[in-house]
């Protein structure tokens, strides 16, 4: 049976490494069928939108989206085209792995751990920002919901339970804010007790992240709130190699949007040299969202072997190869 998914195909680099993952994913015969949407710069020098209706309405019609990076110029009207598009569909769930792979400038072996950050609250909702007219003082309110917080705790102990991972833990700094950081970590421990076979812990935000640089090896599934998960998983990504090797999964009950979280590097576009691994992992997340683990595998194994055989490698990897090479080199070994 085939399915039909959006594809956004992005500024700067992301053309590049779209063409590059679409073309691996073709050599795994997964059934699917790709319908290109517009967002970001080349939308809005096509259609005079960031993000067209007829976007939304193909995202909303498929349910699974595909996206390379996005520029948001200033003045478009909204902070950032990819929190839009986590609003307009209520993708509450960010999913972001960091796993070790071979022969990269990591400084840390066999890491093997998943963020989850909600995504549609706190303090990206950024409620009543205004600068004083002085300029002298800001203001941005954060909203928690005990709503979006049991569905995002719940997401990360059911990802923990359908994967094998042991266990979840809760990130925050309810010593310090008490009322928001507060009524998450209370959630978060409510529906830990509904886990007794998932061992759970709680850490505060800054201890954790020293904890990630000195220790990583004990984590499993971190879970935490919209600001502290944009951090962290960044951080995490470091441990492994950098973003070219992160990828990012948006998922809400009706749509998900899987996406490479790194910019578009314009500097290097149209010149080949841009790392794709990131979006095609992106595209295993998604082979595991429509229910083909065994493509998502293949995929992630032919990554690992050629990074392994350092065949291909692109710059940012230490090699000379161009971003249609290693995706060659990658689809040799499915």
């Amino acid at each position: 049976m085939t399915q039909t998914i959006t594809v956004i195909r992005g500024d700067g680099i992301g053309p590049e490494i779209m063409d590059a993952t679409l073309f691996v994913l073709d050599k795994l015969n997964t059934g699917l069928q790709y319908e290109d949407a517009d967002a970001g710069l080349v939308a809005l020098e096509k259609h005079g939108e960031l993000i067209p209706a007829a976007t939304l309405e193909s995202i909303t019609r498929n349910k699974v989206a595909l996206k390379s990076p996005l520029t948001t110029p200033v003045g478009g009207g909204f902070s950032s085209i990819n929190v839009a598009l986590r609003r307009q569909f209520d993708l509450y769930a960010n999913v972001r792995p960091a796993i070790s792979f071979p022969n990269t400038k990591s400084r840390y072996e066999n890491i093997n751990m998943i963020t989850v950050r909600e995504n549609t609250e706190g303090a990206y909702l950024a409620e009543g920002q205004e600068v004083s007219a002085d300029g002298e003082t800001a203001f941005s309110g954060t909203r928690i919901t005990r709503k979006g917080s049991e569905r995002i705790v719940r997401y990360a102990f059911e990802l923990a339970k359908s994967t094998g991972r042991k266990k979840v833990t809760a990130v925050h700094k309810a010593n310090i804010i008490k009322s928001t950081s507060g009524l998450f970590l209370n959630v978060a421990r409510e529906v830990a007790a509904q886990y007794p076979e998932i061992e759970f812990q709680e850490m505060i935000v800054d201890n954790a992240c020293m904890q990630l640089v000195m220790r990583p090896e004990q984590f499993d599934i971190l879970v935490t709130t919209n600001l502290f998960g944009d951090i962290i998983s960044d951080l995490c990504a470091g441990l492994v190699g950098g973003l070219g090797l992160a990828p990012g999964a948006n998922i809400g009950k009706d749509a998900a949007i899987f996406e490479a979280v790194h910019g578009t590097a314009p500097d290097i576009a149209g010149q080949g040299k841009a790392n794709p691994v990131a979006l095609m992992l992106a595209a295993a997340q998604m082979l595991d969202h429509v229910g083909q683990p065994e493509n998502a595998e293949r995929l992630r194994k032919a990554i690992v072997a050629t990074m392994e055989a350092k065949d291909s490698l692109t710059g940012d990897l230490g090699g000379t190869g161009t971003t249609m090479g290693f995706a060659q080199a990658i689809a040799s070994r499915i």
